[in-house]
């Protein structure tokens, strides 16, 4: 077995001491040539000992091989990170968060464990979990669907027992999107940068609470920078190249490896350029820049700023010590762990067991299976692909699958109608809805918010909205079965039953059996949903 060996601070020379600084990226881009160019350099970097932490996508085409050539070049503990907020590996729980929904330590415990052990497996020692941004409303776009929820001390208690999990199976983790500001534009930082007004007491008493904490814990091995910028603290700077912002959880005595939210975003990049923001992120107070483009130009980018006196040497010396750190702390776990088939049969029972309701008084959440429903079924708007072809989205792949959701639709309710219509509902779709529901006892609606980057505000659209209002004005809708994001449930007028779910396959099974009867939804809102 190859001996690691951990590089010492003094024998670094400059050009190493900036590689620490970065975190590359192995992805797939759009054609082989470029793929090989950039994986090649990566493995040079790290030959060379002048890459401090490695980003290897798990959805690259080549992740096996990726994966094997930075093991075997490594000849120190570099850091190799991913991204795991809905778990890793084939098994995945939804968004809006399956953790939160499911409420329970023993529960974030478990999928830190889980989530580790399959993520240590497959090459890494560092995990971006967990997200411990607080959502009061519909405001942050994507991060809701992201969140545990709104109350600081069970998001702490759920991050806790999480991260622990993840240490018992031997990775580090990494809080996030720090200082998890409550921005006030229903856009997200890939789009533009974020502001927000709070002030540092602001944050200390309720965003920066669970980070604090995890602190006092000893379980806070890492943070993300959000591109947001707290005009109150630092008018000059988004938090992710804010010395200012990052310094209030220093001063809290933290002492470990702050890494950026990817640099490439139109949150940084629209004012600070593609170059500067790489030397501008470490000079802030980040000790890695995920600078999630061209290696080979991150580095020439980062060397430029040097050069140029953005990235000073006091700046640089301090992070190059602490990814030292953090890389130290990979080689204190002990040997992988085995998961037993209750821990993985108890977390493939996470998302039934997130499935939440709210119902008038004196009601059950679910209906009649055999009386005679008319169900609506939301289908996603066609799109477009990366190379402008127009390309029908149905999610057959993913989690919110309209084809399977009918066919369990059919096998449950067997004496109903099933409508599948348009997120964005053309005039026929509005017509049947409304038109054809006459004939059977009632309407149920199955809907869904898939939040995802560039999105911006989520939110139905106003025809569907109208829909229900109409249809609302005699009662005709009797129950609402909704997957994602639950706060745009708030604009539709009265419903008397209302279940919700996470964004997962698992969920939605879970979710029409609820509906029918035939399963639980007993999980907990985390948010304050305003319901009408």
């Amino acid at each position: 077995m190859k001996e690691i060996k951990e590089l010492k601070f003094e024998e670094l020379t400059l050009e190493q001491k900036i590689g620490m600084t970065m975190c590359g990226h192995i992805y797939n881009h759009w054609d082989d040539k470029l793929d090989e160019e950039h994986l090649i350099y990566a493995i040079n970097m790290i030959k060379e000992r002048k890459l401090g932490a490695i980003w290897v996508d798990p959805g690259f085409k080549r992740f096996d091989e990726a994966m094997k050539l930075v093991k075997e070049t490594a000849d120190y503990p570099i850091l190799i990170f991913t991204d795991a907020e809905t778990g890793f590996g084939p098994d995945k729980i939804g968004k809006h968060n399956a953790i939160g929904m499911a409420g329970t330590e023993e529960i974030a415990y478990l999928f830190g464990k889980v989530t580790g052990t399959r993520a240590r497996k497959a090459g890494y020692n560092i995990v971006c979990n967990p997200v411990v941004d607080m959502v009061s409303d519909n405001a942050m776009c994507n991060m809701t669907i992201r969140s545990m929820g709104g109350d600081k001390e069970q998001v702490t208690r759920l991050a806790a027992a999480e991260i622990r999990g993840m240490h018992d199976a031997g990775v580090l983790s990494v809080c996030k999107h720090y200082p998890s500001a409550h921005e006030y534009e229903p856009l997200d930082s890939h789009m533009c940068e974020g502001f927000s007004v709070e002030t540092k007491e602001d944050l200390l008493d309720y965003a920066l609470y669970p980070y604090v904490e995890l602190n006092k814990m000893g379980l806070l091995d890492g943070i993300m920078t959000d591109h947001c910028r707290l005009q109150s603290i630092d008018p000059d700077y988004p938090a992710s190249l804010s010395e200012k912002v990052i310094g209030i959880i220093r001063e809290q005595g933290f002492g470990g490896v702050a890494i950026t939210d990817a640099l490439p975003m139109m949150g940084i990049v629209a004012k600070f350029g593609k170059v500067d923001c790489n030397g501008l992120a470490i000079q802030g107070g980040n000790d890695l820049a995920l600078t999630w483009s061209e290696n080979k130009f991150c580095y020439e980018a980062m060397l430029s700023c040097y050069e140029r006196g953005i990235l000073t040497d006091d700046k640089l010396n301090v992070a190059a010590q602490r990814v030292l750190d953090a890389q130290h702390k990979t080689t204190l776990f002990g040997e992988y762990v085995e998961l037993t088939e209750e821990e993985i049969a108890l977390y493939n029972s996470i998302d039934a067991m997130g499935i939440c309701s709210v119902t008038d008084e004196g009601l059950e959440y679910s209906v009649d299976k055999n009386a005679r429903h008319y169900i609506g079924v939301q289908y996603p708007n066609g799109s477009v692909d990366a190379h402008g072809k127009i390309i029908v989205d149905t999610f057959t792949n993913v989690w919110y699958n309209p084809e399977k959701i009918v066919k369990q639709l059919e096998a449950t309710f067997p004496n109903s109608k099933i409508l599948l219509m348009n997120e964005f509902p053309s005039s026929t779709d509005n017509w049947h809805l409304v038109n054809d529901n006459v004939d059977y006892d009632d309407v149920l609606i199955i809907s869904f918010m898939d939040g995802k980057a560039y999105q911006g505000e989520e939110t139905f659209s106003g025809r569907f909205v109208t829909a229900i209002k109409a249809m609302q004005k005699t009662n005709r809708v009797s129950a609402i079965l909704h997957f994602g994001n639950p706060f745009p449930l708030e604009a539709l007028d009265h419903i008397p039953r209302v279940i919700m779910g996470g964004q997962s396959e698992k969920a939605v099974v879970a979710g029409i059996k609820a509906l029918a009867g035939e399963g639980p939804a007993k999980g907990k809102m985390t948010y304050d949903v305003k319901l009408k």
